[in-house]
């Protein structure tokens, strides 16, 4: 039988299967995180009628007679460049700038995607709605301090975005005063009644929260009583009783301050130095600077207190006295009121940080990626899901824009990288050498009808 109907034979199957992943290519042009594929071949082997032989004295080398047995395939490879970025508006459409995959669980099985079509099921847990995958990532935690952080060294879980979830309240513990006071503003007696040293102190609100998330106004009002030297007092609506202002002095048995005053020394160059109690001998003259406002609320027999954080010595990171308007105020307090979760977003490393009704932004969690060191080795699964094989390697699991994982960018998906220009170039190519071998077919079919008429 001639060798030639046999390599015309390979070159048909090998050309459909290279259509077939045109075509499937083609049909996927809209997939959501498609990547395309391409068919590569290679010759088979070989026969050899005569080897090759080298040279001699007399005679030069001989090259070696083969003929060839047809084509295979080499590989059908993945192509993972980037799609462009399609815009949703649905904050929890995801799409990947860069290399990476997010990372879905069936339980304790992972997958790994590029099409970011998530959604929340009625648990409010993070999935892929066509097949109920958990999108994998890390879920905030409260430090000792009651703040939430995410830890991406732990490992990944189920994310759960609690939508409508109350935010209990929290009552402030400091408040953060900064910026400066006019050196220009003319001293004024401590025993100046509050009325005629109005207009020439400086006064400064800002609204705190108890431990019920009731508002109250804490006010400031200081007056220069002497050069580098200011006095203030402090004020809190719906306060119950007398306040006090105390500090805490580093130096032996602290006092407490039986008023509402303290007073604050800055330096000739406008840096404030120390502070210390009204009435008693404590002081801090080294380090941050603070006075604790202690106040008591209606009901509750405790007194509390407010951390008033006025700078650090020497430094002019808090209040300053400098020959300019007085600027100074309360910047930064941790308190808030109860509230409801209204809303969410997701930023560019996939951290997810929940809007609640009372102002307060705080994070949830962080969605995982993952990268391999050979993503073309990615078996593909369907769904748009793939997993790892023996040539992918392992997964290296962490957080989006570091480690060479692209960026997350929410409200947006990442649409096929397939080109149809060139897929229908593919596919011309495809069918002429599809033809090109079938008529080696049935040229060889005539040869063969030739020998055969020979007995005729």
């Amino acid at each position: 039988m001639m060798r030639s109907l046999f390599s015309g034979v390979s070159g048909l199957k090998n050309h459909q299967t290279r259509m077939d992943v045109i075509g499937n290519n083609i049909s996927n042009v809209n997939t959501y995180g498609f990547k395309t594929s391409r068919v590569s071949f290679q010759d088979m082997l070989s026969q050899t009628i005569s080897g090759a032989a080298r040279p001699e004295e007399e005679r030069g080398g001989v090259n070696p007679k083969q003929v060839g047995l047809g084509m295979t395939i080499a590989s059908i490879d993945r192509i993972f460049t980037q799609g462009s970025l399609q815009v949703t508006g649905n904050q929890t459409d995801l799409a990947i700038s860069g290399d990476g995959f997010f990372v879905l669980a069936d339980g304790d099985k992972n997958y790994y995607t590029r099409a970011g079509t998530f959604s929340t099921d009625r648990d409010g847990t993070l999935v892929n709605p066509a097949n109920g995958l958990k999108v994998q990532g890390w879920t905030a935690t409260n430090d000792a301090d009651g703040t939430p952080v995410v830890n991406s060294q732990g490992t990944p879980d189920d994310l759960v975005i609690p939508i409508y979830q109350k935010l209990d309240a929290k009552e402030t513990s400091f408040v953060r005063y900064q910026c400066n006071m006019d050196s220009k503003l003319p001293i004024i007696p401590d025993a100046m009644p509050a009325t005629q040293r109005a207009s020439a102190a400086v006064v400064t609100n800002i609204d705190t929260y108890d431990n019920l998330g009731n508002p109250h106004r804490v006010t400031l009002t200081l007056w220069k009583t002497a050069e580098n030297q200011w006095t203030a007092s402090a004020a809190m609506s719906d306060a119950e009783g007398p306040l006090t202002l105390d500090i805490a002095s580093l130096a032996g048995e602290n006092l407490e301050n039986p008023n509402n005053r303290m007073k604050l020394q800055f330096s000739p160059d406008g840096k404030i130095t120390s502070v210390s109690d009204d009435a008693t001998s404590d002081s801090l003259n080294t380090g941050a600077l603070s006075a604790n406002l202690n106040y008591r609320i209606a009901g509750d027999p405790a007194v509390r207190n407010i951390r008033l954080d006025l700078g650090t010595s020497g430094l002019i990171g808090g209040i300053t006295q400098f020959s300019s308007p007085s600027t100074t105020k309360g910047v930064e307090q941790n308190g808030f009121s109860m509230g409801y979760m209204e809303a969410f977003n997701i930023d560019n490393s996939g951290i997810i940080t929940g809007v609640y009704s009372n102002g307060i932004q705080r994070p949830i969690g962080q969605v995982a990626m993952s990268v391999f060191t050979n993503p073309q080795g990615l078996t593909a699964n369907g769904d748009n899901l793939f997993e790892m094989s023996n040539n992918s390697g392992l997964a290296n699991i962490g957080e989006a824009n570091q480690g060479g994982r692209g960026k997350i960018i929410a409200g947006t998906l990442e649409m096929s990288n397939v080109d149809l220009s060139d897929q229908f170039t593919d596919m011309i190519i495809t069918q002429r050498g599809f033809q090109a071998n079938s008529r080696t077919i049935t040229t060889s079919d005539q040869m063969l009808q030739e020998v055969i008429n020979l007995k005729r």
